[in-house]
């Protein structure tokens, strides 16, 4: 009995010990170390480059459009540039495998039923586009990220006001029913969704190179977007099944989901492994445009850390860090985020255990930890 009631009464994970004000200086941090890195690496090539699309001296074609011309052919051209060497090709690939993984991962919790609630969680394209053509890292460390961290805490303060109002306890099987998908045809649709709306559009982009490619890709989330659609409405056509879906507890859904992600970031980091050791031929433009997407890519990846870390502990963050320099970051990311949602589900069931064991013994037992979250 002592035994456990020391395990349910353990240190809760940080996103449940700490005031959300807390927890969001960090990213807060992060943005503004993004601001002053991209400020103080900047050289003249860069408003160089804004200027010749301003003039129209530059992919005319894009450039003479009325408003958007001008930054449109300053992304376009900024691009093309950064991937313009077999160097850089190599390192965009590992940049992309890690966005793609991202992008999974986050489509899979905006179709988590437990996230409803939450408007920037279940709608991500919107994110992801400002992500894509103006905010960068900013976008996840201000907007994303505080919007994972505050459901977090309002799905705890739920599940412990529902215990008190003496709703059923909370075991391993509602746990996954809340936090399973809305349906089964979400396994199917958002890796097909993201195959042909990011990595299709990302392999194209890298091999040619070229002001259409690159394009059709900065439009990545709206064609993830209309493919989820499509497949998720046609799957639901052929079967009726709408009931929730935990995807991790199906190892051939989850293999399915996370196979590509996996894939392409063990390839893309063998092939950058192997480059390291040839010539580095990368022209003075390239050198200025890859260093702010090393500098956006790095802060970005720190902030996916610190996520990891304060809603799910320090194992799953160090394994996140770790296995990224053996496989990649891309294919790293899919198994801490695995880790992750079993740790999820264990802490949400001792939650309901813990809470339970107070209603009976000391109401205040669990109210005491939590006076920082109201």
């Amino acid at each position: 009995m002592a035994s456990t009631t020391k395990e349910r009464r353990r240190p809760l994970l940080e996103v449940h010990r700490l005031p959300l004000r807390i927890l969001l200086a960090v990213p807060v941090y992060l943005a503004l170390t993004a601001v002053i890195l991209l400020a103080t690496h900047s050289d003249l090539n860069i408003p160089a480059l804004y200027s010749q699309c301003h003039s129209r001296s530059r992919l005319r074609g894009i450039s003479r459009i009325p408003v958007i011309g001008a930054p449109a052919c300053f992304i376009i051209s900024f691009l093309r540039f950064a991937n313009a060497s077999v160097r850089t090709f190599a390192q965009m690939s590992v940049v992309l495998s890690f966005v793609g993984a991202l992008l999974t991962v986050n489509l899979i919790e905006s179709a988590r039923r437990c996230n409803r609630r939450s408007w920037v969680i279940r709608n991500p394209t919107l994110g992801w586009l400002v992500f894509n053509l103006i905010g960068g890292t900013l976008v996840w460390d201000l907007l994303i990220v505080p919007a994972f961290l505050r459901r977090a805490q309002e799905v705890r303060d739920e599940s412990l006001e529902a215990g008190r109002a003496g709703g059923d306890a909370l075991d391993r099987d509602s746990v996954k029913a809340s936090r399973g998908l809305e349906s089964k045809a979400e396994a199917y649709a958002i890796p097909i969704a993201m195959t042909l709306g990011f990595y299709v559009p990302s392999i194209l982009m890298l091999t040619l190179n070229e002001p259409i490619s690159i394009a059709v890709w900065l439009l990545f989330p709206l064609l993830i977007s209309l493919a989820r659609i499509a497949v998720r409405f046609a799957v639901s056509r052929l079967s009726n099944d709408d009931k929730p879906f935990h995807l991790e507890s199906y190892r051939a859904s989850s293999l399915m989901v996370y196979a590509v992600p996996f894939i392409c970031s063990v390839l893309a980091h063998g092939f950058l492994i192997w480059n390291m050791f040839s010539r580095d031929d990368r022209r003075e433009m390239t050198r200025s445009t890859i260093v702010f997407i090393h500098i956006d890519i790095s802060i970005l990846a720190a902030t996916v850390v610190y996520w990891v870390l304060v809603e799910c502990g320090s194992v799953p963050a160090l394994f996140l860090a770790g296995l990224s320099i053996l496989l990649g970051p891309g294919a790293a990311l899919c198994f801490a985020w695995l880790l992750r949602e079993q740790i999820i589900c264990t802490e949400a069931v001792l939650l309901g255990e813990c809470e339970g064991y107070a209603s009976e013994g000391d109401p205040q037992a669990v109210r005491g930890k939590t006076p920082l979250l109201r």
